[in-house]
């Protein structure tokens, strides 16, 4: 039977466009797929980046757990792989786990996902596709191959917009390239489909001139009020000319640092509590989400144009701190929608910074000198200056 698999995992990877293997190469009996292409993006460390999903299940069982020894990703026809993964690597690669350096191993019937992050060298050209080549050992110790799994690269062109919130710090946490997040690390099922509707998002978090979230003279940052937010309350703007297509307003905001019930459900109105949703562009749309209760100034149907104050930064859904939650998807629905990339048109990159410091704690932050970032996304935990205009 195993050598049956093989024979057809054979036929399937040249059908793919993938030479044979070897004789001594078993074919890995895994299948193995990207759900949602990647678009690359620029990020805010002046590199091009590809971000994208890779599942692999352990379809048979006879051999029992898969454990993959590592990946590795090539671009068109190169032999010089974009990304080299070892094992340890790819137990730190498969969204939020408790036991992140534990070995990876696909039980018979089960799937994995490992969420890939690929930096394009400096000067590089684009790939129009990735192959992908992960190597396993099964329970009986046999050594198996997989060489194939074809992406295209899309050739999107990623928007570039305006500046969400105008002026000030902003840290820009849970962002592009932390697998281990709750937004790129949150499958969405409904329905049928699996999606990743926060795949880019942003949770931007006001700053002051040192850092810190809240403003000095908070003794006790368990039972801070919203007026000792640096954020709460700022001007929250429309990024680029569009259609509002989704609202909501009124429901009330929780306290600060305060424990947060289970959603509702896995939607827009049981997640972003107060909300806009933009269409800027023929099937692209800005979602802004935890808006102050009562705040919100338009309705479905407006037509708004870029810089336009839509509502105020606040704390309603699920959300455990004052903010704003800013992303880009293929849908009006958060449930079924794919998160899609995007660039921002200028701001300033001020360095990272920890979650301990934001709140004060641990060695005070040190911004680095300020980088003018035109046609860039803010990477994970980095600090942005906005345009004050």
């Amino acid at each position: 039977m195993m050598c049956l698999k093989r024979f057809v995992a054979g036929l399937l990877l040249a059908a793919c466009g993938v030479s044979p293997l070897g004789a001594q190469e078993a074919l890995a009996p895994v299948e193995a797929r990207v759900p949602f292409a990647p678009t690359p993006f620029a990020g805010s460390d002046g590199l091009t980046h590809l971000a994208y999903e890779f599942y692999v299940t352990n379809f048979y069982g006879d051999g029992g757990a898969m454990k993959p020894q590592g990946l590795k990703v090539f671009g068109d026809a190169s032999s010089t792989p974009l990304l080299d993964l070892s094992a340890q690597d790819l137990s730190r690669a498969i969204g939020p786990t408790s036991t992140p350096d534990a070995p990876v191993a696909i039980a018979p019937g089960k799937r994995k996902i490992f969420f890939v992050w690929i930096t394009l060298p400096a000067g590089a050209p684009m790939p129009h596709s990735l192959r992908h080549r992960m190597a396993f050992i099964d329970d009986k110790q046999v050594a198996s191959l997989l060489d194939g799994a074809v992406v295209p690269v899309r050739s999107d062109k990623t928007p570039t917009l305006g500046e969400p919130l105008r002026g000030g710090r902003w840290w820009a946490h849970e962002g592009p390239g932390a697998s281990q997040s709750h937004h790129w690390g949150s499958l969405v099922a409904v329905n049928g489909a699996l999606t990743i509707p926060q795949r880019y998002a942003l949770d931007l978090v006001g700053l002051d001139a040192q850092g810190h979230a809240m403003r000095p003279g908070v003794k006790d940052i368990q039972h801070s009020s919203y007026a000792d937010w640096v954020g709460y309350g700022a001007d929250v703007l429309a990024v680029a000319d569009g259609v509002v297509r989704k609202v909501r307003d009124g429901e009330p905001e929780h306290q600060p640092l305060s424990p947060q019930p289970e959603p509702t459900s896995l939607t827009a109105d049981g997640l972003f509590g107060n909300y806009v949703v933009l269409e800027i562009e023929p099937g692209v749309f800005a979602s802004y989400a935890h808006l102050q209760r009562g705040s919100v100034k338009v309705k479905p149907g407006d037509h708004v144009h870029k810089g336009e104050v839509l509502a105020r930064l606040g704390q309603s859904g699920n959300s455990a701190a004052p903010h704003l939650h800013f992303q880009l998807s293929n849908a009006a629905s958060f449930e079924g929608s794919e998160g899609t990339p995007y660039v921002f048109e200028h701001f300033g990159a001020l360095g990272p910074e920890t979650e301990s410091q934001v709140f004060g704690q641990g060695e005070p932050w040190k911004p680095a000198g300020i980088e003018q970032r035109t046609a860039a996304m803010p990477l994970n935990d980095i600090v942005v200056q906005f345009p004050d205009r």
